[in-house]
């Protein structure tokens, strides 16, 4: 037979056990590593205004590129839904990533996925537009966590809360690794992007910086001089599509290495 005092103190061990089990507290979900929700190489600029719902961030282009139209991507991936407020929100998609995260893009033109889809981080899942309560063409982009909106983080690094654009940028690579052509830097600014290999050919975007382009080829045109270098070789992006100089991709090279001839 047990002694009582030794049952007792066995019996007093397990119910100390058992309330410290009960009394760890389940660990929230990390955030996903979302991504900006425009295309890869993009460059946009964003702000924020006092009138803004919770914490999102406003985005325009600031590559030579056109806001209006271009694709809006999913951050991260996860179960997307439709919605539309006419008198808002516009024409928006709410993507649920688990955990308690979402995220909101707002002012679409169209939407590109059905309701209820499972969509994949860098899926196309809106055109960008202005519809709802929007003065311009621009994307909306919230991050939430279980309905509270947060601090937009992207790559793990948290953006600054500009109270106008201009003076803010972030470079996509979302769906960096499903699109095609290789990956390259300009250098310079206002540097003029042509619609095909010749000085006189029209100018379809003009990228003001320092700019993440994707190569699909590259073929001789017009010879050009610039900061000491000339070269005929031109680059033909593919967005914005059109060529530049290669002057102007930040490689050594005239001919780049591992770019086919167009």
């Amino acid at each position: 037979m047990v002694p009582l005092r030794r049952f007792l103190a066995v019996l007093a061990s397990l119910l100390v056990g058992a309330a410290t089990l009960v009394a760890v507290p389940s660990q929230a979900q990390a955030a996903p590593n979302f991504k900006a929700p425009f295309p890869c190489g993009q460059r946009w600029t964003y702000s924020h205004h006092d009138g803004e719902v919770r914490r999102a961030l406003d985005f325009i282009r600031s590559d030579g590129g056109t806001t209006n139209g271009t694709p809006v991507l999913a951050s991260a991936a996860g179960t997307a839904h439709r919605f539309s407020q006419p008198s808002g929100a516009g024409n928006y998609i709410a993507v649920e990533h688990g955990g308690g995260w979402k995220t909101y893009y707002f002012h679409l033109s169209a939407y590109s996925v059905a309701e209820g889809a499972q969509v994949s981080q860098g899926q196309q899942i809106g055109v960008t537009g202005s519809t709802g309560n929007s003065t311009g063409p621009h994307i909306h982009y919230e991050q939430l966590l279980n309905g509270v909106g947060q601090n937009i983080v992207i790559n793990g690094g948290g953006l600054s809360y500009p109270g106008s654009y201009g003076s803010a940028f972030l470079t996509s690579d979302n769906g960096c690794g499903s699109q095609p052509g290789k990956p390259f830097m300009t250098w310079g600014s206002g540097v003029r992007v042509h619609s095909d290999a010749r000085l006189a050919a029209s100018v379809v975007a003009t990228l003001g910086g320092p700019t993440s382009v994707r190569v699909l080829c590259q073929k001789q045109g017009d010879t050009v001089t610039a900061e000491g270098y000339t070269n005929n070789w031109w680059a033909k992006l593919s967005s914005p599509a059109g060529f530049i100089s290669n002057i102007y991709i930040d490689d050594p090279n005239a001919v780049l290495p591992g770019v086919p001839t167009c």
